[in-house]
């Protein structure tokens, strides 16, 4: 009987580690996202007039998200209203490597901090910074602080990887 229960126990082993062994599929790597694509979807949904979210470039996304701009990118969408007194800023990004994508969750959680300990100045605009969400999948990086609309963008950029 103990040897039946010993050589039961290694074939169990043993198929463990052959079903451990197997190759992991990892969703994020195999989607390919048109970020510009999915903004624009948000941008008709959301019914944001010509001109009111408005392209964060140069100098303003450097003070924004400072090193964003020397990370490597393949997609790179970032926006925020021009004059506007409700939260609604995004960044949508693919960038080269999943370690280039963390580099630049970082920097936006830097910016979400800021924004929601005082950065934003009033304090309604401070609790929807408090709010956004950073998400990364694969090489995919996304940031939304949204007043209004986080929620619905959150699940949309998540649906694009289910």
């Amino acid at each position: 009987m103990k040897k039946y229960m010993t050589a039961l126990l290694a074939l169990a082993l043993a198929l463990g580690a052959l079903t451990a062994c197997g190759a992991k599929q990892d969703n994020s790597e195999a989607v390919e996202v048109d970020l510009p694509a999915f903004y624009a979807e948000l941008e008709k949904k959301f019914q944001w007039n010509e001109g009111y979210m408005v392209d964060l470039e140069g100098e303003m996304l450097e003070s924004y998200y400072p090193g964003i701009s020397d990370i490597p990118v393949t997609q790179f969408v970032a926006k925020a209203p021009m004059m506007s007194s409700v939260v609604n800023e995004l960044v949508l990004m693919q960038c080269q490597s999943e370690e280039d994508a963390a580099e630049a969750a970082a920097i936006l959680q830097t910016r979400v901090e800021t924004q929601a300990e005082g950065g934003a100045w009033y304090p309604e605009s401070m609790e929807a910074w408090s709010k956004a969400q950073i998400i990364q999948h694969g090489a995919y990086v996304a940031m939304f602080a949204s007043a209004s609309y986080q929620q619905e963008m959150v699940d949309g950029f998540e649906a694009l990887f289910a």
